[in-house]
């Protein structure tokens, strides 16, 4: 994982969770097939950390926006409230 005073390239910072993903599920094919060098496969393997740490951040950032539907017993929605994982 990125060292926490490693800031996220800023092509990765620019990217959208769908995009971070298929580049990492890319680094993973090239690794798992060995189509690479070993100095390459290091230099993916770092890349493929932040694209993980970015992809992880995106999920927590979609989290904190959830909100749950709340339903009284009379089974209508009311409103909503903040997710929290219980």
């Amino acid at each position: 994982m990125p060292a926490k005073s490693s800031p996220v390239p800023d092509d990765i910072a620019a990217m959208s969770f769908e995009e971070a993903l298929a580049a990492l599920e890319q680094i993973v094919s090239k690794l798992e097939a060995g189509e690479v060098s070993l100095e390459d496969s290091i230099e993916i393997y770092t890349r493929g950390s932040f694209l993980k740490h970015h992809c992880e951040q995106k999920l927590q950032s979609a989290k904190a926006r959830i909100e749950k539907i709340t339903l009284p017993d009379t089974g209508e929605p009311t409103g909503s409230e903040p997710f929290t994982a219980d």
